[in-house]
């Protein structure tokens, strides 16, 4: 594998043994012009022995294995700890995502046609709310977990600047976009046109089994993670307008003593119950004083 390829994708990959083979077979490999690494985090499960027997056979797949878990912390470590140098374009992957064909090179296009956006965002392919997801980011310029793309030179700034995520935030996607945006300044500096959306780049999402117990304990930690996620948006929505990035803590869980007090479930019925959930999670977080 070329350190010097013009694009690396990383793939992050949780617990992904069903998905990481269709995820993996539908990236470019054994493409000398694109680096992929699959950053296995806190897994128990085969994901990491089948990411390794397809990288025997495609010479541009390295497997890193991470005994803890977290998608930000084992994103901080893999671009911040263990790459030596960026590359041009860095993609960002789901391990349960599959990726339509063209996708990568539609991202790299994207921002090479558009100098002054940070990142590039791929766009949801199936599922029921698939047009509305669409919709809201051809008019937010949000992005997906699943599928985007940052400048290598933003990440470069990231380092320089050392600013990382904080290793426990839920919703990296959404903090990235919004440093993307902001340019890793404060929030008076938001440009949306720094989020580009590709038309050309998509991934698929593993259908919703409505019969598969699974599926409903995969959706009820799900929206517990969605109210934790509330809460936190919240806290980092004051760092970000006040001096940005460059004050986000390397835990949320350090703000949590002073924060949570003052946070209560919303009155959404859908949503009371996970919301107290979380708050209560989130408080035995509390960092120790």
């Amino acid at each position: 594998m070329s350190d010097a390829a013009p694009i690396c994708i990383a793939v992050l990959a949780h617990n992904e043994a069903a998905r990481i083979a269709t995820c993996l077979n539908s990236l470019p490999l054994n493409d000398p012009e694109v680096a992929i690494h699959v950053v296995v985090n806190g897994s128990t499960d085969a994901t990491a022995s089948i990411a390794a027997d397809i990288a025997s056979t495609a010479s541009n797949v390295r497997v890193h294995v991470f005994k803890e878990g977290g998608k930000a912390r084992s994103w901080n470590r893999f671009l911040f700890d263990q790459l030596t140098a960026f590359h041009a374009t860095h993609v960002f992957v789901d391990g349960d995502a599959e990726i339509v064909p063209g996708s990568i090179a539609a991202l790299e296009a994207t921002l090479k046609a558009q100098p002054g956006a940070n990142a590039a965002a791929g766009l949801p392919m199936n599922g029921r709310k698939m047009a509305h997801y669409q919709q809201a980011m051809r008019a937010e310029h949000g992005l997906f977990g699943d599928l985007y793309a940052l400048r290598g030179d933003f990440l470069s700034r990231m380092k320089a600047a050392n600013i990382r995520l904080p290793d426990d935030v839920i919703g990296d996607d959404g903090l990235i976009c919004a440093m993307a945006k902001t340019d890793l300044a404060d929030e008076s500096q938001w440009r949306d046109q720094r989020v580009a959306i590709c038309e050309g780049a998509g991934f698929l999402c593993a259908p919703v089994r409505l019969l598969s117990p699974a599926s409903w304990q995969m959706q009820y930690r799900r929206m517990i993670n969605y109210s934790v996620r509330h809460f936190q948006n919240a806290m980092i929505s004051r760092i970000m307008r006040d001096s940005g990035p460059k004050n986000l803590p390397r835990q949320m869980a350090n703000l949590y003593r002073r924060e949570l007090p003052s946070m209560r479930p919303r009155a959404k019925l859908e949503l009371l119950w996970f919301d107290r959930i979380a708050l209560r999670k989130m408080a035995r977080a509390v960092a120790p004083v």
